[in-house]
């Protein structure tokens, strides 16, 4: 508990010293922080990953652009070519549109086809190579290991019991005794990527500080994943719920009245998902973010006044960001258990009621 205390601690004065750095290099002419400006760029995919401003300067990991030009075919080129608004071979980042690449073709500006690597498709690499890494070590321990011999301590034992939980606790009630070791693969490996993405997020310096589940592009493709998972694996039984409810005949027939309904339901429930996953990370963020920058603000409007409440800030910010390490784990298990429950209604038993 000690060592994962002064962890906490060293990644939150990280956070702030990070932060802090950036914010007083995003203020205006007149000294005003810009709190927009740190708040999104933050928040916001990129095609470098921007470390911190240092005297005017930034210090940024130049990534691989990957775009295809109207006429001129396939380019691949570094992201530092198009730093502080210079353009490379026709093409430039507009700022003033998201920060996406556009071309320039003739007197039109135009979006190429983009299949760039940006901050937030390394970050997800990291997670994938992270994962296996985790556990492709803990199978080798359980390998060397015989059933008999005692459990495991330490970080394989940490990791048991995070799989154990979400196993007994979420797969297997959700989905049954007889199907949910079919499904547990999918359900586990989306809830170690939301969880280690979510807490990655919270590290404000390389490897860590990309919004990726605060990315609505990441959780459709999540929520796809369940989508596919449930109605490609769904029996006879779900489907006929869906097209042939039991319900009174008028309700279906000659106006398909609950079919639509049923079919409707199918998009709905991964749509909670992913916007519930996207609005919950992104506000988290936004949260913290902006208390950091009123410490800043309020040390412009005098000592008393500014130290009290820069006093009230830091505490929030703290309780915040204790709050976000809470947040990282419950959406991780929130996704996870909603998915194994839409898996489970779809692979439900027939149960004809006796009379």
């Amino acid at each position: 508990m000690k060592r994962l205390i002064r962890l906490y601690l060293i990644l939150f004065l990280t956070f702030f010293s990070s932060l802090s750095l950036n914010a007083s290099n995003a203020s205006s002419e007149d000294g005003k922080i810009d709190v927009k400006e740190v708040v999104l760029g933050h928040m916001s995919d990129g095609y470098d990953w921007h470390i911190t401003t240092w005297n005017g300067h930034h210090v940024s990991i130049p990534l691989l652009v990957i775009v295809k030009g109207e006429n001129s075919g396939w380019h691949v080129f570094s992201s530092s070519r198009l730093a502080h608004g210079h353009s490379y071979e026709g093409f430039y980042i507009d700022h003033e549109k998201g920060g996406k690449i556009y071309e320039k073709v003739g007197e039109e500006s135009i979006r190429p086809w983009d299949i760039s690597i940006t901050k937030n498709v390394v970050q997800i690499w990291i997670v994938v190579f992270l994962m296996l890494f985790i556990f492709i070590g803990c199978a080798r321990w359980y390998k060397n290991r015989k059933p008999e011999d005692e459990a495991p301590k330490g970080f394989v034992g940490l990791i048991e019991m995070f799989v154990m939980m979400v196993n007994d606790d979420i797969i297997k009630p959700s989905i049954g005794e007889k199907k949910y070791k079919k499904f547990a693969p999918y359900l586990l490996t989306a809830f170690f990527f939301i969880f280690l993405t979510n807490l990655l997020g919270l590290i404000p310096v390389f490897p860590g500080g990309a919004n990726v589940t605060g990315n609505i592009t990441i959780t459709f493709f999540l929520a796809f994943a369940t989508l596919l998972v449930t109605n490609l694996f769904g029996n006879k039984e779900y489907w006929k719920e869906i097209f042939w409810p039991e319900v009174p005949t008028w309700l279906k027939v000659p106006i398909p009245m609950m079919p639509v309904i049923e079919m409707f339901g199918i998009f709905t429930k991964p749509f909670a998902l992913m916007v519930r996953l996207f609005a919950n990370i992104m506000g988290g963020h936004a949260i913290i973010l902006s208390m950091t920058c009123v410490i800043f603000i309020t040390c412009q409007l005098g000592a008393i006044i500014g130290t009290s409440l820069s006093v009230v800030s830091v505490v929030l910010m703290i309780f915040m960001n204790c709050l976000e390490v809470l947040v990282a784990f419950i959406q991780a298990y929130v996704f996870t258990m909603l998915s194994a429950i839409f898996i489970g209604l779809a692979n439900a038993e027939h149960h004809t009621a006796h009379k």
